[in-house]
C-alpha cells in the first residue's frame, strides 16, 4: 500500500509505543533528504529514519546500515545543537494526514526549559523534515529551503513562521461517524465506492479505498466490518502482499483484494526496511552519483560513436589489396597507357584473365597514375593496423565504462566514494582537493562476505579496488575465482580448494546476482583457481586475464542471495 495517512496512523503507534520519553543520543544526515536519530528508549537503541525523499517518503525505524559524510551537513549541524540529549515527549498524527509531530523538551543555552517540534511531511515531492519553536512556531531549520518562489503560501525558511499544510475538507475515520452507510447505499459499485471513500475520508490512498470498499461489501454487519478495518491500523498485522502480478506491496493488514499474503513481519518498521530496501538503495545511489552516472554515460556514447566510425574506417581499408592489383596490372601494361587517358580496360592475369576497368587521371603520366595506386595501397595498409589498435584501446573503455556503470547500478552508497575516486585517477573526473585529514579518515571498505550452505566463506568486490584487492593480494593461490562470461560483474572468491558443487553453484549464482546479467534467465560464470589469474601490465583496474577456466550456467537468485547472506 501506498504510505497514506492510514498507514501513517499505524506507524505513529508503533513509534509512540517504542520512542516516547525516550532521549536523542545520535543525529546524523546520511544522505541530502533523510535523517537518523538515534533515541534510547526502553533499553534499547531505535535508529529513526526521516525521511524527506520525493520517490520514497517515510518514517520508520530502520536497521540498515548508513554511511556518514565526513563533513557532517549544515543542517544535521542544527539539529545536534537544538536536539543532542532531547527527550521526546510525544509522537502525533495531524488528523489522520501524512504529517507527525514529535514533540521535544530540552534546554537552551541558559538552561531554560523548551519544547520544539520536529515535523516530518510525506508528501512525495513536497516532502521535508522541519524543525519548529512550540511556543512561536517559528521555523528553526528545513532540510529542504522552499523560498517565495516556489511557494507563496508556505516559505520553508529558517526563521519564517511556520504554516500547516493546506487543509482538505475530509473527514477524519477514526471520528465516530455512520457516512459509510450512506456511501455504500449510494455506491453499490466496489469501484466506485472506494473512490468515494477517497473523496470522503482524510488520509485515504487509492489502495486503502479499494480495500475498504471491498470490507464493506463482504456480508455482515456494515459497522462491525467498519470498526474491523480500522482496528487494523491500531493493532497492525505488517504483512508483504504478493499481488497478482508477481510484484508485492506492503500492508498494515491482510489485503485481501489485492492478493495472497506472503510473509508476516514483527513491526511495521521492519517491513519497510525489507519492502524498501533495495529500492531506497537505489535512490540514494542515484542522488549521490548522480554526476558520475552523467560522466560514464556520455564517455560510453563517445566511445561507442567513435567505434561505428572506426569500423567504418576499417570497412573501407579492405580495398587495399584491389589497391595493389591495379598498380601491378598498370605497370605491367604501361606501354598501353597513354597519358590523357581517364580510364583503361586491362586483363587481369590474377584472376583467369577477366577484364579490369582502371581509372587513371588525366593530368598524370602512366607510370605516375600505376604510382598513385601504390601511395593509396600503402597507406590504407598502415591505416588498417593504426585502426586495428584504436579498436582495441576504444574497446578497451567501451569495457571499463560498461563495467563502471553496472557498479554504479549494483552500488550501495557506501561504495560511491571509492568510483569516484578511481574515475579521478583515471582521468574522467577532475581531481578534487582535500585535506589530509580527510584523507586519512578514509577507510577502505571490504568485499561483501557470505556463507555457502555448508560454511564455506565466498567474497564478492563490489567495485574494482575491492576487486583487485580480493583477487590479486587477500585471496589465496588455492581458492576459487568466479566471474560471469564477457559480462560485466563482481569478483567472486570461494575461500576453499576444494569446493563441493554446491558452494561452486551458490557461488555461480552471487557472481550472476552481482553482475549486469542480475534480471536474465540463465547466465554463464567461468571458474578458476587464483593462481590462474593474472593482471597484464598498464591493465584497468579490475580487468585480469585467466585461463583453464570452466563454465556453470545459474540464473541469479535473491533469495539464495539473502539465505547465504550472514545474519547481523
Amino acid at each position: 500500500m501506498s504510505f497514506d495517512g492510514l498507514f501513517t496512523h499505524a506507524m505513529v503507534t508503533e513509534l509512540h509505543e517504542n520512542l516516547v520519553n525516550g532521549r536523542i543520543t545520535k543525529i546524523h544526515q546520511p544522505y541530502q533528504n533523510e535523517l537518523i536519530l538515534t533515541i534510547r528508549a526502553n533499553g534499547k537503541n531505535w535508529p529513526v529514519l526521516l525521511s524527506a525523499d520525493p520517490t520514497y517518503p517515510r518514517v520508520q525505524v530502520t536497521q540498515i546500515p548508513y554511511v556518514n559524510p565526513a563533513v557532517p551537513t549544515n543542517f544535521a549541524m542544527m539539529m545536534r545543537k537544538y536536539l543532542q540529549g532531547a527527550i521526546i515527549a510525544d509522537v502525533q498524527q495531524m488528523a489522520n494526514d501524512r504529517v507527525v509531530h514529535f514533540t521535544i523538551t530540552t534546554r537552551n543555552e541558559l538552561g531554560d526549559a523548551e519544547q520544539l517540534t520536529l515535523i516530518i511531511e510525506i508528501m512525495a515531492r513536497h516532502s521535508n523534515v522541519i524543525l519548529i519553536d512550540k511556543k512561536t512556531s517559528r521555523i528553526l531549520d528545513v532540510i529542504k529551503h522552499v523560498g517565495a518562489d516556489q511557494n507563496r503560501y508556505r516559505l520553508l525558511l529558517p526563521g519564517a513562521t511556520y504554516i500547516e499544510p493546506p487543509k482538505q475538507e475530509k473527514l477524519n475515520p477514526f471520528t465516530p461517524n455512520d457516512d459509510y452507510l450512506d456511501l455504500v447505499k449510494q455506491f453499490p459499485n466496489e469501484d466506485v465506492l472506494a473512490k468515494a471513500l477517497q473523496q470522503h475520508y482524510q488520509g485515504l490512498g487509492r489502495d486503502s479505498a479499494q480495500q475498504l470498499a471491498y470490507e464493506l461489501h463482504q456480508p455482515g454487519d456494515l459497522a462491525a466490518r467498519y470498526d474491523a478495518f480500522l482496528a487494523n491500523f491500531t493493532h497492525p498485522t505488517p504483512t508483504l502482499i504478493t499481488l497478482s502480478n508477481h510484484k508485492t506491496m506492503f500492508a498494515a493488514s491482510n489485503y485481501a483484494a489485492f492478493g495472497d499474503q506472503s510473509r508476516q513481519f514483527d513491526s511495521l518498521s521492519t517491513l519497510l526496511d525489507f519492502y524498501y530496501q533495495d529500492a531506497a538503495q537505489r535512490e540514494r545511489v542515484q542522488q549521490q552519483a548522480g554526476n558520475l552516472i552523467r560522466v560514464v554515460r556520455n564517455d560510453l556514447k563517445k566511445n561507442r560513436k567513435k567505434m561505428k566510425k572506426l569500423q567504418q574506417t576499417l570497412a573501407n581499408t579492405k580495398q587495399a589489396d584491389e589497391l595493389r592489383l591495379k598498380g601491378e596490372i598498370l605497370t605491367t601494361y604501361l606501354h598501353e597507357v597513354k597519358r590523357g587517358m581517364t580510364e583503361i580496360t586491362l586483363t587481369d592475369y590474377y584472376h583467369d584473365n577477366q577484364p579490369l576497368k582502371i581509372e587513371l587521371s588525366n593530368q598524370l603520366s602512366p607510370s605516375r597514375n600505376a604510382q598513385k595506386y601504390f601511395s593509396r595501397y600503402q597507406k590504407q595498409k598502415n591505416a588498417v593496423a593504426y585502426v586495428g589498435e584504436q579498436i582495441d584501446l576504444t574497446q578497451g573503455e567501451i569495457d571499463y565504462l560498461d563495467n563502471i556503470q553496472t557498479q554504479i547500478e549494483l552500488a550501495a552508497p557506501a561504495d560511491i566514494a571509492e568510483i569516484r575516486e578511481e574515475l579521478m585517477q583515471q582521468g574522467y573526473l577532475k581531481q578534487k582537493k582535500t585535506k589530509k585529514k580527510q584523507r586519512a579518515s578514509r577507510k577502505t571498505s571490504q568485499p561483501q562476505q557470505f556463507f555457502a550452505t555448508d560454511g564455506t566463506e565466498i567474497s564478492v568486490g563490489k567495485n574494482n579496488r575491492q576487486n583487485d584487492q580480493l583477487t590479486l593480494k587477500t585471496a589465496r593461490k588455492s581458492d576459487y575465482w568466479l566471474h560471469t562470461q564477457k559480462i560485466p560483474g563482481s569478483h567472486v572468491i570461494i575461500h576453499s580448494d576444494d569446493p563441493s558443487e554446491q558452494t561452486l553453484t551458490e557461488a555461480a549464482n552471487l557472481a550472476a546476482y552481482f553482475s549486469k546479467a542480475r534480471e536474465s534467465a540463465t547466465v554463464p560464470v567461468d571458474y578458476v583457481q587464483v593462481r590462474k589469474i593474472r593482471k597484464p601490465n598498464g591493465a584497468k583496474p579490475g580487468l585480469v586475464i585467466y585461463e583453464g577456466q570452466k563454465t556453470l550456467y545459474v540464473s541469479p537468485d535473491a533469495a539464495l542471495v539473502e539465505q547465504l547472506t550472514p545474519q547481523k
